[in-house]
Parts: structure tokens; sequence; C-alpha cells
């Protein structure tokens, strides 16, 4: 028997309620390697990894496990397991590893609960800050709540591409055509910045600014941002306009809300 409407957002909210807690858990572990000398050790794709990330993840894993041994994780220091089962957490222990290890404040925890395969609740903590947005979005089910700090939060207004701005975390993200595309959208805006990584989803979801494009992104990167920007009025897609799931190829762009997306998707796309 499925369950009913008000019984899946009362799972929600609990679902949210526990994000909420895994982040409050880990933020001082994080916090208390952050500005220290480490040992930074480079994967496979040449991304960074610290004794932080490693133990952050380690401790989330193993509240989700206690918690709901069924769920399936994945996560970006310890792969994945469990990917068959209806609900699947995606952890990034630290979004933004490369700002966490020179300093820069603005790295992030991120969370996403995935039912069925798409993401339905995500969670962006920044414990540098003391910041963070959860969202909870579910349209079979019509439920759709965004907050930042607790309080509720809603996406800009602005649907013209020449009053918007852009966000990318770096140039150094795109490989030549796909920096081509970007270039092309950012002469059509009113400004672009650089930075942020998770944070600028939050910025988006908030509505301070109102486009961000990437491109390299793995699944805990995209996964937890995409409930926090639909649920705040938002639209995020590949840049195919295809929403993101397990198996996306890291192209994202994030729009304040469905008519500016479709401008961006077009100027892309160079309509």
């Amino acid at each position: 028997m499925s369950s009913s409407p008000a019984a899946t957002v009362t799972a929600l909210a609990d679902y949210a309620a526990f994000a909420a807690s895994l982040a409050d858990a880990v933020r001082p572990l994080s916090l208390g390697w952050f500005r220290r000398r480490l040992a930074v050790d480079d994967k496979a794709d040449e991304s960074p990894v610290t004794i932080a990330d490693r133990e952050v993840e380690t401790a989330l894993r193993e509240k989700i496990a206690a918690r709901y041994p069924s769920h399936g994780i994945w996560g970006e220091e310890f792969g994945k397991q469990g990917l068959d089962a209806q609900f699947v957490w995606s952890v990034d222990p630290i979004d933004g590893t490369r700002s966490f290890i020179t300093g820069h404040p603005l790295w992030g925890t991120l969370l996403a609960l995935l039912r069925d395969g798409q993401p339905v609740v995500g969670l962006i903590d920044i414990p540098a800050t003391g910041e963070r947005w959860l969202g909870i979005h579910d349209p079979a089910n019509g439920v759709r709540e965004a907050r930042f700090g607790g309080q509720v939060c809603a996406t800009s207004p602005v649907t013209s591409l020449a009053q918007a701005t852009v966000y990318a975390t770096s140039p150094d993200i795109f490989d030549a055509v796909e920096y081509a595309r970007f270039e092309r959208l950012t002469k059509a805006v009113s400004r672009r910045r650089f930075g942020g990584d998770c944070y600028a989803y939050g910025l988006l979801a908030s509505g301070h600014i109102e486009l961000v494009m990437e491109a390299g992104l793995q699944t805990y990167d995209y996964l937890a941002v995409a409930p926090v920007v639909e649920a705040a009025g938002g639209v995020i897609t590949d840049w195919e306009g295809k929403p993101l799931t397990l198996t996306s190829q890291g192209q994202v762009l994030a729009a304040a809300n469905a008519e500016l997306h479709a401008a961006a998707l077009a100027c892309i796309r160079g309509a």
C-alpha cells in the first residue's frame, strides 16, 4: 500500500530534520581542521582530499547507517553502496576542498536524500559562516519548502538575462568548448562572478543572484543543491534542460525561474 500524501510530507520533514542533525554533528569536525596545516593528497581525478574530508564522511556514513540501515549511500570519499535501495543518501563532506585548504570560508557540507533516484531533500551547510539552506522538493505530493537559517527563502523575480548575475566556481572547470558556451552566456547577462562552490546555489535560492553555470561536477556536487534551488522557486537541469539524476554528466545550469532558465538554455545553445 502506498503512503498517503500527508504521511509522505511528514516523512520528508523527518528526513530533512535528520539531515540538519547530521550537519550539526559534523560541523565541529570540519571546523576543527579548518585553517590548520594539513597533508593534501591528490585523487585520481586530480582533486585534493584531506583527513577532514575523510573524517567527516566517515561520521556521516556511520550516523546514516545507524538511523536508516536500509538506505543506500553515495559519498565522495568512500564510494557507493546500496544504490538499488528506494532511498539513497548523497554525501559530500567538504564541497570546495580547494577553498578549505586555502583558508577561504565558503566551503560546505552537502547532503541529499534521493527517493527512487530523484533528490527530494537537499542541504547546503556552510560551517565557517554558520549558514545553512535546506530544501524539500517533491512535486508528486505537492511539497515545496526552502529555508535559509530557518526562514523561508525564494529566488529572484528577474526574468531578463540582461539584468541577471551568473556565477561559476572557476573558469578552470570548463573545457574549451564549454567555456565558449559559458562566455556566450556571460556576454548576455549583467555581470559574472567566480567562486563560491556550493555557496553560489544558496545565493541563488535566497534571491541574491539569478544564474549558476558549471561543468565537471560529480553527483554529490549537484544532487544536494537541486532540491534547495527548486524548492525556492528556481529551475536546475543539465545543459540540455534534462533533470539532474545519478547519471547526469556534470554540466549544470541553475536559474531563478523557468523563464530565465529557458532564456539561458537558448543562449548557451546559440539560439
